[in-house]
């Protein structure tokens, strides 16, 4: 970071720095998890160094690369895509099997205590059931990695456009996310686990890319290939990409998320990977889901992974229903802004509890889950009991853990249709909204009810301190408004109640996340049925359009409220008028070419910029000239290895030798280099640093009179965290670049 030679994306806490014009303006502090958003005690965050730097030591060492070197350098990419689609799929199958089985156990105790008129027991075993497994998720997430709570979603993008959070991806975060998500989904909270497995997958790939984790022990010097921000944000993309398509079985729907929602930057080799690494992740769960389905998972669902082949019927529909598939957009878009403001006002609240102490945190995420438990078993008692169909496609009532008529209460012969919806997991209360041929299963009350509930409940238990998604809980509130609007419509309209289920979470969805080509995708692999393509796509393009009138998605705006600074891909109009002249500050920070150690101490010790502008001057340059810009964690490098001179003299390539690619890595996550850690004689501190082999040489450069629009825009396409900038007239740049150095 710096001034009139430099706009740096650096989250420097000097106030005179100039991401306050570029980014926004935002306090010292800042937060790394989910339910402390604003002015809790946090961690700082630091921006990603994505551009190469081109110095002689680089080029030295490319030149150096034999085509074995260059051939296991692609290989080990397409390695490191591989495993991390095995072990994302892995982590996926796992975590519903998991869900599956603690779920169900909790369901069926609690139908058989039912059934033997045990009432009030019952209703003890699965509230205290789900206050435990909230509990546990709440302990662990609270003392063990705060990182971990929340969706995650909103931290890999902000990484992704550029910031890093500490933390975020470290192996314990990986951990408590996989187990605390688990105990989180299973407590019958109204959270999703897609969130929390697109964080699984991208803090799997950051692991890796780094070669594991040496604070535990965990590392392997065969993976240690990508030592730098680049290579990292793509292998990060590929694990959000698996994180979907686990979650989903939606292979092409993760592709097209990384892509639309999650990634700053795109090219077509990262296409590729993300493509081989969600095929990975297909194939893998295929095969494992077969496995399932010969009955040896226990009381995992035989319908998949959340709701796969949910809705498989022939769709026929006319011109004539057109109006209604749009009035529902138009309402699914009112819908799921109102649904964002809520929760972000609510995720506001939770943090004046939340910032007090972690007991607290604790104390919300119990009193969570007993009002919803409260709800879950008290709401089925209000609604009247159905007798059964004759002609229905399952047994009725249901006994167990699901189905679609969940006996609850009522007598033989009779089913509760809330309970079907309400009693049960998310995944099959979307299974049974989605199902065909039950325009005749449920009640309008009961579908109000049921809407009503899951709008409030998944606004409730998404602040609390514990791995929570948004994906499933909107697809669970707006399939329950969809098929009520349905339900209302009746026989006015060609579509049948489980159609109108899947527009309406279409609608929801776009309305709250405000995505479009990959939602559609998401949707039709969700519900295997291309027919339905016409339909969502229409009814995803109205609920976005008249959402996006009202506030930005739900990602952003939680990205806004932990204030993560995320530059958008349009530059304000406003910016047309400013130039990059007007929003630069001093002093200017700047190394000589060859500089006293004592200097480069005091410069790094006294700032936190991590980028100085380097300048020549007679007698090593017959004119004051800019030679290039230095990285902070470049310049500690050679001050740790003591790369000193004893006269001001410029070394020759052959001391390169002296280097290694590895001494200028980038360093595991948490691991970075101080200069504080840095003990240096007073003889090492009046000896010289040659910088010139290690300055990048060609630096983006811009002139003064650039509008800040067009800077903004080198910042976001070309993944800069430095942008030096020069005086118009060039005979004065040096003199300008001099005097700003006092």
């Amino acid at each position: 970071m710096s001034d009139n030679a430099l706009l740096n994306r650096d989250e420097s806490q000097d106030h005179e720095s100039l991401t306050v014009p570029l980014l926004y303006h935002r306090r010292s502090l800042n937060s790394t998890s989910q339910v402390a958003i604003v002015g809790a005690n946090v961690c700082p965050i630091e921006s990603l160094d994505y551009e190469i730097a081109e110095n002689d030591f680089f080029k030295q060492d490319w030149r150096t690369r034999g085509k074995v070197k260059i051939f296991q350098y692609i290989f080990m990419k397409w390695m490191l895509c591989f495993l991390i689609g095995a072990i994302v799929s892995l982590v996926g199958f796992c975590n519903n099997l998991a869900v599956e089985n603690i779920a169900g156990i909790k369901f069926v105790v609690t139908s058989n205590m039912m059934l033997a008129g045990r009432y009030w027991m019952a209703f003890l075993v699965f509230s205290a059931s789900n206050l435990v497994l909230t509990l546990f998720a709440a302990i662990i997430t609270a003392f063990i990695a705060p990182a971990a709570a929340g969706s995650g979603i909103p931290e890999v993008k902000a990484y992704l456009n550029g910031v890093d959070a500490p933390g975020i991806f470290s192996l314990r975060t990986l951990i408590v996310k996989i187990v605390g998500s688990i105990a989180a989904v299973s407590s019958s909270l109204l959270v999703g686990k897609a969130g929390p497995m697109v964080h699984t997958g991208a803090c799997i790939a950051a692991l890796l890319g780094q070669g594991g984790s040496r604070k535990y022990g965990l590392t392997w010097k065969w993976l240690r290939f990508f030592k730098n921000d680049r290579d990292r944000r793509d292998l990060v993309t590929c694990g959000s990409a698996a994180g979907i398509a686990a979650a989903f079985r939606a292979p092409v729907g993760g592709v097209l998320f990384a892509l639309e929602e999650m990634a700053s930057w795109w090219r077509s080799a990262l296409l590729w990977r993300a493509f081989f690494t969600t095929a990975i992740v297909a194939i893998i769960l295929r095969a494992l889901i077969d496995v399932c389905l010969s009955g040896k998972c226990g009381l995992f669902g035989k319908g998949g992974l959340i709701m796969f082949d949910a809705y498989s019927a022939n769709v026929s529909y006319h011109l004539a229903d057109v109006p209604a598939v749009l009035i529902l957009g138009v309402i699914g878009g009112i819908l799921g802004s109102f649904y964002n403001f809520l929760l972000d006002k609510v995720l506001r609240v939770y943090n004046l509890i939340n910032e007090k102490h972690a007991a607290y945190k604790i104390i919300l995420a119990c009193s969570i889950s007993i009002f919803t438990s409260c709800l879950l078993f008290g709401l089925p008692w209000l609604a009247t009991c159905q007798p059964c169909p004759s002609d229905a496609p399952e047994a009725c009532p249901t006994i167990g853990r699901s189905g679609n008529y969940k006996k609850f209460q009522c007598a033989p012969g009779h089913y509760n249709d809330l309970a079907s919806l309400i009693f049960n997991t998310n995944d099959d209360a979307i299974r049974n909204l989605f199902s065909k041929n039950t325009d005749s299963e449920f009640q309008h009350s009961t579908m109000l009810v049921f809407f009503v509930t899951c709008f409030l409940l998944s606004i409730l238990s998404y602040g609390i301190v514990a791995p929570a998604g948004l994906f499933v809980p909107v697809i669970v509130t707006g399939a329950s408004y969809g098929r009520f609007v349905g339900m209302l419509l009746g026989p006015h309209t060609n579509l049948n109640h489980g159609l109108y289920a899947v527009l309406g979470a279409a609608a929801f969805l776009g309305g709250s996340m405000r995505m479009t080509v990959s939602l559609c995708v998401i949707i039709l692999e969700l519900t295997n049925n291309l027919l339905l393509l016409p339909l969502i796509m229409l009814v995803l393009f109205v609920s976005k359009t008249v959402a996006d009138a009202f506030n930005g998605n739900i990602y952003d705006l939680i990205m806004k409220a932990k204030g993560f600074p995320y530059l958008e891909a349009h530059a304000e109009p406003y910016m047309r008028q400013l130039a990059v002249a007007d929003v630069v500050s001093g002093p200017l920070q700047l190394f000589q070419g060859i500089e006293k150690v004592s200097n480069i101490v005091h410069i790094l010790k006294t700032t936190t910029h991590h980028g100085f502008p380097v300048i020549d001057e007679p007698p090593h340059s017959e004119s004051p000239i800019l030679y290039g810009l230095i990285l902070r964690a470049h310049v500690v490098a050679l001050l740790k290895k003591r790369a000193f001179l004893s006269n001001p003299v410029r070394i020759g390539v052959e001391a390169l030798r002296h280097f290694s690619a590895d001494d200028f890595a980038k360093k595991g996550l948490g691991n970075v280099d101080k200069i504080e850690d840095i003990e240096l004689t007073e003889e090492e501190m009046e000896m010289f640093l040659d910088l010139h082999p290690f300055t990048n040489t060609s630096p983006y450069t811009v002139v003064e009179t650039m509008s800040l629009a067009k800077a903004l825009f080198l910042f976001r396409q070309v993944g800069l965290r430095h942008l030096l900038v020069i005086p118009k007239i060039a005979n004065l740049l040096a003199t300008a670049l001099f005097k700003l150095a006092y």
